[in-house]
């Protein structure tokens, strides 16, 4: 698998204060979905057209993300089925304190390309 980060990010946010636990800790659930916009940004760009999440497999959470952390999600296409789109999907925060960069959080969303009315389409050829 290449470096991720050897790709531009789909999406980077600010991990602030309203995105934690009563422990101060970054909610799981708002870095899934700050994944699942890059899975779908990434899968809109190669379906070249509207997309659904339909699937999220091995959520691995490997570090917490920490208020004032800058996360970069990174979306690498690694599976084109008919009218699915599969991707490998990483968080990676650097750290505000320090400029650390870690992995943070990895997954495998799966999206299928949709028509007006929501209906699966064929992904077009590359």
């Amino acid at each position: 698998m290449p470096d991720l980060r050897d790709l531009q990010p789909a999406v980077r946010t600010l991990a602030m204060p309203a995105d934690t636990n009563p422990s101060g800790d970054i909610f799981g659930g708002w870095l899934l979905a700050q994944m699942d916009i890059a899975a779908g940004t990434a899968a809109f760009t190669r379906a070249r057209g509207r997309v659904a999440t339909v699937a999220i497999d091995a959520m691995i959470f490997h570090q917490p993300v920490l208020v004032g952390d800058i996360v970069s999600c990174y979306a690498d296409v690694v599976r084109i089925g008919r009218s699915s789109i599969t991707m490998h999907v990483e968080a990676w925060a650097k750290r505000g304190r320090t400029g650390e960069e870690i992995k943070v959080t990895e997954a495998k969303f799966t999206c299928v390309a949709i028509d007006d009315d929501r209906k699966p389409r064929a992904v077009p050829e590359a």
